[in-house]
């Protein structure tokens, strides 16, 4: 039994179709058996980071991200898979990061940077009851241009919020003030710019009569240096010997005069002594003046 042209057609494209599943499956097979499978868990917010998103370690693409998903309120789970050949080991960290001026569209986009950080080289193997093995994670790096738009609009919002508490109504009136001020100073100013220009003239005329006197203080003083000078040498050479002449009169005055000086006071002590005791017997007596000064009376003797 002969089969219709529409029933071989049929039978080719089922033939066809079988065959495309077949390679399709032999494909998935292939490619699965290179790539493995590996976790990484983050704390950070991870937006931007979607299903077949770029995997690279040290900069060469490796692999892809297969699916995201939320763990708990804190905790995400990022499941790569991730080419057989890449040196992944347990010294390897993972790093979500971004690239590009946003996290989302044309225009940047987020992946996974994978790098080995010790000289531990073991494979990294699953841990027990964990599905797949788990990459350690370092610190998120998506900082990009529209999180860093929004970080410089909340800064620029707190800096109003902060200028609006300081700058008060008492203040902007103080700032109001100081602003008049400084305008009828400068008012001032020019009003009086020709008096401060002739001031400036005459303290430049003063400026230049300052040399000479300068020039003449400066003669003045080396004259009066010399003279000092020679004065000096006047004294090293004349006033030694008189110096020296002055300590010999003094030594002869304390070796010679005064020894002497000082018998001739005791003398005239001992004089007026005398002196004194025979005016007091003339005081007394005064027919002594006749008669003279009795001798003492000796023993047993009246006067």
């Amino acid at each position: 039994m002969k089969m219709s042209v529409e029933a071989r057609a049929r039978v080719a494209f089922a033939f066809a179709l079988v065959l495309g599943v077949a390679a399709t499956l032999a494909w998935y097979f292939v490619a699965a058996s290179r790539y493995a499978t590996f976790e990484i868990r983050t704390h950070d917010p991870v937006s931007g980071l979607i299903a077949d998103a770029p995997v690279e370690f040290h900069g060469v693409e490796v692999g892809k991200v297969k699916r995201v998903e939320l763990i708990d309120a804190r905790s995400v789970s990022v499941v790569l898979s991730v080419d057989k050949g890449a040196p992944v080991t347990t010294a390897t960290i993972a790093t979500i990061t971004g690239r590009g001026l946003a996290t989302r569209g044309f225009t940047g986009y987020v992946y996974v940077s994978l790098e080995n950080v010790g000289a531990d080289a073991r494979p990294l193997a699953a841990a027990p009851g964990q599905p797949f093995p788990l990459i350690a994670t370092a610190p998120s790096r998506s900082v990009n241009l529209d999180t860093a738009i929004s970080r410089l609009n909340e800064n620029v919002q707190t800096m109003t919020d902060l200028l609006q508490a300081v700058l008060d109504q008492k203040t902007v009136a103080s700032l109001k003030d100081s602003v008049d001020s400084l305008q009828r100073l400068a008012q001032t100013l020019a009003a009086n710019s020709e008096r401060l220009n002739a001031m400036l003239l005459n303290g430049e005329r003063a400026s230049t009569r300052l040399v000479p006197l300068l020039q003449a203080s400066d003669a003045a003083l080396r004259e009066a240096h010399r003279a000092l000078a020679g004065f000096d040498d006047l004294a090293s050479k004349r006033f030694p010997p008189l110096v020296q002449s002055s300590n010999d009169a003094v030594r002869a005055i304390q070796t010679q005069l005064l020894p002497e000086a000082y018998r001739t006071l005791a003398t005239l002590d001992q004089l007026s002594a005398s002196l004194a005791d025979v005016t007091a017997q003339i005081k007394r007596d005064p027919s002594v003046l006749i008669r003279g000064i009795a001798p003492a009376p000796g023993p047993g003797e009246a006067r």
